[in-house]
C-alpha cells in the first residue's frame, strides 16, 4: 500500500472510498474522494480498490450526484422559460431580449481537490465564482481582506471538520469538541460584520459533522451538519448555486434545496433566505466583459 492508492475500510463495510494521503508505521492517513472526511485507519483494516467504479459506495454516490446536477439543470431551464414569459408579458408580447445576473460566489475551501471539483461545477452551471484554497484557521483573516474587494453575493466557507474522539455525548454542544467548527464560526462572524443582512449576503458554512447550531447562531444562512454526519463535497456548492439562481423576489425553497443535496436533511439545514438572481432589460448590444452579466 502506498500514497495515492484508493482504499476502503473493512470494519466499516467499505462504505466510503478513500485516497491514501500518507502511510505511517502501522496506519494510514485517508481522505474521502467524495465526502469531506479525513481519517486514519490501521493498515490491516484497509483493502485496495483497483476498480472504484465497480464498488457499491461509489456507484451510490455517482447516482446521487447525477440526480442533483440534473435537477439543477432542469430548474435552470424552467427559470429561463419563466423569465422569458414574464418579459413578454411586461413588454406586451414584444420579443424583447433580456440578460441574467446570477449571484456571485466567493468559495473558500480547506481542501484543494474539493475546491477544484467545486469550481468545475460552478463553471458548468455558469455561476460567477472566485475560489481559494485556504486553511480553515486562516479563513476569517482571508474573508476580512477579500469581502470588500470582491463584494460577493454568496460566501461558501467549507473544508474539513469532524467530531473529535474521546468525548462524551454532551460535548457535542461545545465547539472545542470539533476539529474546525470554531474556525468556521470565526469566518462567519467576519462575514456578518461586513454585511449584517442575511438576504444581502448569503453565507453557506460547514463541513462533515460541523456544529450546525453554532454556525447558524454566528450568522450563516445554511450550515452543516444537523445530524453530525458526513456531507458530500459538493453539497455546499449545490446550495450556493441554488441561491445564485433564485430570484431576489423569492425565498430559497428550504425543503427543495435540502432535498436536492446529496446528504439530505441530516447533512445540511438553514433558514428562509431571499435569492440573489436578477433579470435585466434590454440585452446589451455589446457583450459585457463583466463575468457577472450572463448575456
Amino acid at each position: 500500500m502506498k500514497q495515492g492508492d484508493l482504499v476502503v475500510r473493512n470494519s466499516y463495510g467499505g462504505d466510503v472510498l478513500f485516497r491514501v494521503e500518507a502511510v505511517r508505521t502501522n496506519h494510514a492517513v485517508l481522505k474521502g474522494t467524495d465526502y469531506r472526511l479525513l481519517a486514519d485507519a490501521p493498515i490491516p483494516d484497509l483493502s485496495v480498490v483497483r476498480d472504484p467504479e465497480s464498488t457499491r459506495a461509489v456507484q451510490q454516490v455517482r447516482i446521487k450526484v447525477n440526480d442533483s446536477i440534473n435537477r439543477m439543470r432542469s430548474e435552470r431551464e424552467r427559470q429561463t422559460e419563466k423569465a422569458e414569459q414574464h418579459i413578454r408579458h411586461a413588454m406586451q408580447q414584444q420579443n424583447q431580449s433580456f440578460f441574467e445576473v446570477p449571484g456571485k460566489v466567493l468559495h473558500l475551501d480547506g481542501d484543494g481537490n474539493y475546491l477544484k471539483k467545486s469550481m468545475q461545477l460552478y463553471n458548468t452551471m455558469h455561476v460567477p465564482s472566485h475560489g481559494l484554497h485556504v486553511h480553515e484557521s486562516q479563513m476569517a483573516d482571508v474573508l476580512y481582506r477579500l469581502l470588500p474587494q470582491l463584494k460577493p453575493d454568496i460566501v461558501v466557507i467549507t473544508g474539513h471538520d469532524g467530531v473529535l474522539k474521546n468525548r462524551s455525548s454532551m460535548d457535542l454542544f461545545s465547539l472545542s469538541s470539533y476539529k474546525n467548527s470554531q474556525h468556521f464560526v470565526n469566518a462567519v462572524r467576519v462575514a456578518r460584520e461586513y454585511e449584517k443582512s442575511r438576504d444581502s449576503l448569503v453565507v453557506v458554512a460547514g463541513a462533515c459533522q460541523s456544529h450546525f447550531e453554532a454556525l447558524l447562531q454566528a450568522g450563516s444562512n445554511f450550515a452543516s451538519s444537523p445530524g453530525r454526519i458526513l456531507i458530500h463535497a459538493l453539497d455546499p456548492v449545490y446550495i450556493a448555486i441554488k441561491a445564485s439562481y433564485t430570484s431576489i423576489k423569492d425565498t430559497i425553497n428550504l425543503a427543495d434545496v435540502i432535498h436536492g443535496t446529496i446528504s439530505g436533511i441530516d447533512g445540511v439545514g438553514g433558514i428562509e433566505t431571499l435569492g440573489r438572481f436578477r433579470v435585466g432589460l434590454p440585452k446589451p448590444k455589446i457583450t459585457s466583459s463583466n463575468p457577472v452579466l450572463k448575456v
